[in-house]
């Protein structure tokens, strides 16, 4: 049977919400969106499955796409062989989890586009990433590996059952990897211990972890600075602060529109994979306004200040919430909106000295840097050396090049921009939240708080209800249950939101959907927590959240919540399970830092015993101690705040009790390791506190 849409017809995932099905709704492939109908046909047709699975701003997915799904011939093979399933990756993380161990299993790095080839009850039994029409870069053209597998299948059915067997049961030891381990206790030495390993493995020219591809990696690069801060040395702080700066002066970083792409596929910094990304932008906020509060510099706010207003204007829906990903591709070309020719900067510029200042200090030259002859733009010559060169202060050709980057964003803003895909995750939103709420502390940038409000309002009155949290919403509608990820993210994010608005109705929703979570994922056996909930009946092995990657696991942001939960309420018992994952992750942790970054920040916290600092006051009492605490490098602190003025929630009456302004100043009451000293009053010696090291 060929149900293949004839030329012209759109086939069933014209009705998907997702943007990256629809992408391939014209396809004359007959797909299906993952789902009991697909599995139903492949069960009663014994056919093998293919599960192609990407996301919609990914460009090697849309060159396979070009290449071989819009091919009539490789269309024809898919279809008489195979059911043809499509997943975006970002509505079902669970399956990508799961599915990228083939590939791992067979020796081969993971990514996308993913494709894997599964029996009808969904053991894989062969994968790999991209894969081109014909046989070239050393991997099989699609079509002779369809026809090579459809002909195993029919003619080897045993080999096939065996490969299954093996790779379900290799699976099921990834999924669980570590998790035999005695649980053991992290200790501050440890962290340095992380911390110098992974500083081994950075690029002590330009930044960053190892060679090309290079990503930014933002949850070990923070690890970096809590090792540093405790005790570990300044080739540590160095490394951060070297790679932060090569990469906001990288063409990595969008040196018009503010915000960064996903990675550099060179070592330095220069050339792009243009797609941007939620949790990228998100994490590297956080990252650098830490920067700031280490020391302060006028390239930390630039970059952040940068990277919020890209996120208002393009990222954030009217409603309040955050989209996921924009695209690198317009026109059908990678990067072509964001790159630039010497002849259109100076029709942008009229001739004269401005381009030419322009000109040099993007390094924008003949035959550029990327394809075609055109530019990424990178900070080449610094300002301070242009006015050198120029006889002219600094400050005249800042503004001078501030003014050469409006007009250029401008022009560049009547080009056909990258797609963008508009759904809201509540995980990936969560994120951005607790980025948002973290720099708007720092920059002291209210505006940006209530950006990071409207996107958690928007999620609660939208995807939770106060016992189900969904981790899409599209369209008007929200769909799929939440994974681990969406309650740990959003958990996070609403405990970040609380300590810049110390509004108690986030506190009182990050603590529901903590509990909600435990009671969802949490494996008491294993002592792990699961990434999608318990009896997910179309899982081929259960899948247990572990490894924090591009953006950090579930199980690791909701260990950060808990903590933090711990200190702002009072209430131990959020410490329970954070104690008994870590000491289960001891092992990891100690031997693959680079795998468990945000992990390492969270159990880094714990190690402090839900360390926090209550002031007590007025908002006018408390302004100085607080700015000063904001302004602070203090991560392992959380922040609450008994407005002396109004009855205190509820849920903070007991922590608030005897916690008072002392002879009518404002007053902060800091503890750790569930030990409190004598409240201070003055916003100096509160810095000194919160900087000192443990027992001093």
């Amino acid at each position: 049977m060929d149900d293949r849409p004839p030329s012209g017809k759109t086939n069933r995932l014209a009705q998907e919400p997702s943007p990256y099905l629809r992408q391939h709704a014209t396809n004359p492939v007959d797909w299906y969106p993952w789902g009991d109908e697909a599995l139903a046909r492949a069960r009663a047709e014994n056919k093998p499955i293919l599960l192609s699975v990407g996301y919609s701003a990914c460009h090697w997915c849309h060159v396979m796409a070009h290449e071989s799904f819009e091919d009539p011939d490789i269309a024809r093979l898919m279809n008489e062989g195979f059911i043809n399933i499509k997943v975006d990756r970002e509505e079902r993380p669970d399956l990508d989890q799961i599915y990228q161990g083939v590939v791992q299993l067979m020796g081969q790095g993971g990514g996308w586009p993913l494709t894997v080839f599964l029996t009808p009850d969904l053991r894989p039994f062969y994968g790999g990433t991209y894969f081109p029409p014909s046989d070239r870069y050393g991997r099989p053209g699609f079509p002779r590996l369809l026809s090579a597998l459809r002909d195993a299948w029919v003619n080897k059915a045993s080999d096939i059952e065996e490969q299954a067997s093996r790779f379900q049961e290799g699976l099921g030891e990834l999924s669980t990897h570590g998790l035999d381990a005695d649980p053991a206790h992290l200790s501050a030495e440890d962290i340095v211990a992380m911390g110098q390993s992974m500083l081994k493995r950075m690029d002590p020219v330009n930044g960053g972890f190892g060679n090309a591809p290079k990503f930014p990696n933002p949850m070990n690069v923070a690890l970096l600075l809590r090792a540093w801060r405790r005790g570990g040395g300044e080739p540590l702080k160095a490394a951060v602060f070297r790679t932060l700066e090569r990469m906001a002066l990288g063409g990595i970083y969008d040196q018009l529109g503010g915000g960064f792409h996903r990675y550099s596929v060179d070592e330095r910094w220069l050339v792009p994979h243009f797609e941007k990304m939620l949790y990228d932008n998100a994490q590297l906020l956080h990252l650098y306004s830490e920067a700031e509060q280490v020391e302060s510099r006028p390239l930390w706010r630039k970059v952040v200040e940068e990277t919020v207003e890209y996120v208002r204007r393009e990222m954030t829906d009217p409603a309040g919430g955050f989209y996921a990903t924009q695209d690198a591709d317009s026109e059908g070309e990678e990067g072509k909106f964001f790159v630039w020719r010497p002849e259109e900067v100076r029709a942008a510029l009229a001739v004269g000295p401005q381009a030419d200042t322009v000109l040099r200090h993007f390094g924008i030259k003949p035959g550029g840097n990327f394809e075609h002859g055109a530019t990424v733009l990178e900070v080449v010559v610094p300002v301070e050396q242009l006015a050198k060169e120029q006889g002219r202060p600094v400050d005249a050709v800042e503004k001078e090049l501030a003014e050469a980057r409006r007009v250029l964003f401008l022009l560049r803003e009547q080009r056909v921009k990258p797609g963008r895909d508009d759904k809201i995750l509540a995980g990936w939103n969560g994120l951005m939240i607790r980025g948002l709420a973290l720099a708007s502390r720092v920059f002291n940038r209210p505006d940006w708080a209530r950006l990071a409000a409207n996107a958690a309002d928007f999620v609660l009155a939208n995807m939770w209800d106060g016992k189900r949290l969904l981790r899409s919403y599209q369209h008007g509608q929200g769909r799929i249950d939440g994974f681990l990820e969406d309650y740990g993210d959003f958990a996070a994010g609403l405990t970040a939101l609380y300590q810049a608005t110390f509004d108690a109705k986030y506190l009182d929703a990050a603590d529901a959907l903590a509990h909600r979570a435990v009671e969802l994922f949490w494996d008491e056996e294993k002592q792990a927590y699961l990434s999608a909930p318990r009896g997910q009946k179309d899982l081929v092995v259960a899948a247990y959240c572990l490894f924090d990657n591009a953006f950090p696991a579930g199980a690791s942001t909701l260990t950060e919540a808990q903590v933090t939960l711990s200190a702002l309420t009072g209430d131990v018992c959020h410490l329970d399970h954070p104690e008994h994952y870590v000491a289960k992750l001891h092992d990891q942790l100690v031997r693959n830092p680079m795998g468990y970054g945000h992990l390492a920040l969270a159990a880094d916290s714990l190690l402090d015993g839900a360390s926090g600092v209550t002031f007590a006051g007025t908002r006018e009492a408390v302004a100085p101690l607080l700015a000063s605490a904001n302004r602070t490098y203090a991560p392992v602190f959380s922040f609450g705040w008994h407005d002396t003025s109004a009855p205190p929630p509820a849920r903070l009456q007991e922590l608030f009790e005897g916690r008072e302004p002392v002879e009518g100043k404002g007053a902060a009451y800091l503890c750790r390791g569930f030990v409190c000293e004598r409240p201070i009053t003055e916003a100096g010696l509160l810095a000194e506190r919160l900087v000192a090291a443990p027992g001093h």
